[in-house]
């Protein structure tokens, strides 16, 4: 079977969310027992980075610069002359010629449920790809049973076309971290006493003004004393956040983009992680806390007690109050965080990108035979 990826958020210098994961599936497809049966050609839209993927005999790296359009343009002429048995679009969009045969993940459908965290015009084109995406994959795949109920309820889409595959932490993602370099960390980001971490994007699903309200309420009552640090890219501040700054005086750290060597250290060396978000397709940030042994307090909405199972705290998003109580309990509690630790360790583990990329596999042969 000759399997093409489009391979272009994969390559994306700072890469989040989607262009991880586009990353990770893609290395754990070509390094799967048995995939040398198969052909691979991964599509680009700039020149891929030096061993950004291994270099193999049955995959071929094919880069199409494009101004604008890329997709719909330079990949569909592609499909056009030269298409694979089965296209793989990980994180983007179906192009519009693309072969019979087409597998897509949806990773959410987190524009329905918060629409004014887009601007109008992503928004729209957010609907009508997903749509499209929808109606022109043979087979799409979804992060969480969560996503994949939404994707057959509001897409129209009959279950048995949609397959769940779950993602997994990445294998820097490990408690075992040299001390000596999360200290060197913290000290670069003048981070001086434990610290509560939130790791992802400022969008107003994440809840992270509702963060900062409850870390404001845990300082007022003085029996923990933590910083709490916020990993991500700054971007736009929402209001809320801006206006809750000065209550909590300069105890909050914004870092801004953490880079991948970074990020290990920086969970390894939190007191606890905490991902308050009100909606999530998946919540990746949960497991690699977890791999570090991180203690995790959680969100109990959409697909966050789907993946945390029972090793976070989970709590409910929307109140300020039990945010900062769950906070004091895990940082007043050696006991609770040691138990926290190690069943996230577990549950962790549970979670790899070979068994990802072997449930992948599954679904593009599906999709080839039918």
């Amino acid at each position: 079977m000759h399997i093409g990826i489009d391979a272009s958020r994969a390559a994306i210098d700072m890469r989040a969310g989607t262009g991880h994961y586009s990353l990770h599936v893609i290395r754990a497809l070509l390094a799967l027992e048995g995939s040398q049966q198969h052909n691979f050609t991964l599509y680009f839209n700039q020149p891929p980075g030096e061993r950004l993927f291994p270099e193999q005999s049955n995959c071929a790296l094919k880069t199409m610069p494009c101004a604008r359009l890329w997709t719909h343009f330079c990949l569909s002429r592609e499909m056009l002359t030269n298409a694979p048995d089965v296209l793989f679009v990980p994180a983007h969009v179906v192009p519009l010629i693309h072969p019979r045969r087409s597998v897509v993940t949806i990773h959410d459908l987190g524009y329905l449920y918060y629409p004014e965290a887009h601007p109008t015009l992503e928004r729209w084109y957010l609907k009508q790809s997903t749509a499209w995406n929808a109606r022109s994959a043979t087979r799409i795949i979804a992060d969480s049973e969560h996503t994949k109920q939404d994707i057959v309820r509001h897409l129209n889409v009959p279950p048995e076309r949609v397959s769940v595959v779950y993602l997994a932490p990445s294998a820097e993602f490990r408690p075992d971290v040299d001390l000596r370099e999360v200290a060197s960390l913290l000290n670069r980001y003048g981070i001086d006493r434990e610290y509560i971490l939130y790791v992802g994007p400022l969008h107003a699903r994440k809840n992270v003004g509702r963060l900062v309200e409850a870390f404001a309420l845990l300082r007022q009552r003085g029996r923990v004393n933590p910083r709490l640090v916020i990993a991500g890219r700054k971007g736009w501040i929402p209001g809320e956040i801006t206006r809750l700054l000065p209550t909590v005086g300069d105890s909050v750290t914004l870092m801004g983009f953490v880079s991948p060597e970074e990020l290990p250290l920086l969970y390894a060396g939190a007191g606890v992680f905490v991902m308050p978000s009100l909606f999530e397709g998946f919540g990746l940030p949960v497991l690699e806390a977890m791999a570090c042994g991180t203690p995790v307090i959680a969100s109990n909405a959409t697909s966050l007690p789907e993946v945390a199972g029972d090793a976070a705290l989970l709590i409910n998003p929307e109140s300020a109050e039990e945010i900062a109580s769950a906070l004091e309990k895990v940082l007043a509690d050696k006991t609770l965080q040691k138990e926290l630790s190690e069943k996230g360790l577990e549950r962790a583990r549970q979670f790899t990108w070979q068994r990802a990329a072997a449930d992948t596999m599954a679904v593009l042969e599906e999709a080839h035979s039918s």
